[in-house]
């Protein structure tokens, strides 16, 4: 036999071989024998409320340090307008703030005209996509759109027929902030890379610097006489939802929150597939899981939902964080405001239970 005969036979039984490693040659599986070995030491486990506050406190000041730490120091937020158009039923402003030293928010705020005085509001963060056009009613050309196109469904809208302000900020490197090469590559292209990188060289995370713009977000609502500081929601899916929901666990001062696209185990999500890097958050595993960052948010109101066919964040994930979210909830004997649907879509934005269930408490 010619060395090029065995070389062919060779290859051909190379490709029909059966291509599943062995389970300790599988990464995922070592990943996930590391998750049932993991830690999670401030796993809740409480059984009254008080005790539970007392686990909160704990928790939530572990998570901070882990998202790598706030600034010390606000600068001013030098708020400026720079347009200002008005539709049949809202008014849209578009305006930019400054959230830390050298670095600016761009967004939008949409007034309902039928509220009079002081207005609850919900900071709306979209996924990975087009950025916060997306969820305004903007197209890719720049101009107004009046169907809910893609996965996001224009949910800022969603909560300005509901009678909600909505500030919806632009997530950095989404849309508005991104860098010039990956601008270019198009409008659905983002700059997790290099950014998210960046931040962790700092010790820093992507969640921490923006669940820290959905804080600012906050303090530019404290600034505005037409906008009520006390009755402030947040909103968003995919990575929208991630930052919802660390923003809501960390920033009490948000008094609701939905997150579509996101609540599952970190097992069963972004330690299985594969995610984009702005999802995480080095040693977390050491201290929690995800259903216990979502119980820094009891008892105030949290509605979460996800899709039969959603295959980033699985279902029966969602079902089991779900389910241990609930018995946060429920030592703090607040089990009805947490809410929860099931829709028989994909990964997009539903909000037919949830963006009622969310504007009903903000209202009030």
């Amino acid at each position: 036999m010619t060395r090029r005969e065995v070389t062919s036979l060779g290859l051909a039984a190379a490709l029909n071989a059966d291509t599943t490693p062995e389970p300790r040659l599988d990464p995922v599986v070592y990943a996930r024998l590391r998750h049932d070995q993991a830690p999670l030491r401030y796993r809740f486990n409480s059984t009254t409320p008080s005790a539970a506050r007392a686990w909160q406190r704990k928790l939530r000041t572990k998570v901070e340090e882990l998202v790598g730490g706030f600034p010390t120091s606000k600068p001013s937020l030098n708020a400026r307008l720079l347009e200002t158009k008005d539709f049949p039923t809202y008014t849209r402003e578009k305006l930019t703030f400054t959230s830390r030293e050298g670095m600016e928010v761009l967004a939008y705020l949409l007034k309902p005209k039928v509220t009079a005085g002081k207005q609850p509001v919900m900071v709306c963060v979209p996924g990975h996509g087009r950025g916060v056009d997306d969820i305004v009613g903007i197209d890719e050309k720049g101009l107004d759109r009046t169907n809910k196109a893609g996965y996001q469904a224009d949910f800022a809208l969603q909560f300005v027929e509901q009678g909600i302000a909505a500030l919806a900020i632009e997530p950095l490197a989404f849309g508005h902030r991104r860098d010039p090469i990956n601008a270019a590559k198009g409008p659905n292209n983002n700059s997790c890379q290099p950014a998210a990188g960046a931040a962790l060289l700092f010790g820093e995370t992507m969640i921490g610097w923006r669940a820290y713009d959905v804080m600012r977000a906050i303090d530019y609502i404290e600034t505005r006489k037409d906008l009520d500081a006390k009755r402030v929601g947040c909103v968003g899916i995919s990575g929208g939802g991630t930052c919802t929901l660390f923003a809501t666990a960390l920033d009490t001062r948000i008094q609701a929150a939905m997150v579509s696209g996101y609540l599952c185990t970190f097992r069963d999500c972004i330690l299985s597939l594969a995610h984009c890097m702005d999802n995480y958050v080095p040693g977390i595993l050491n201290w929690a899981e995800m259903s216990d960052v979502a119980g820094l948010i009891a008892p105030r109101p949290l509605f979460v939902e996800t899709g039969e066919q959603d295959r980033i964040f699985p279902l029966p994930g969602f079902k089991e964080a779900y389910t241990a979210t609930s018995k946060i909830y429920e030592v703090f004997g607040a089990s009805s405001s947490l809410g929860m649907e099931v829709h028989p879509g994909a990964h997009v934005f539903h909000g037919v239970k949830g963006v009622p269930f969310i504007a009903s408490r903000l209202k009030g």
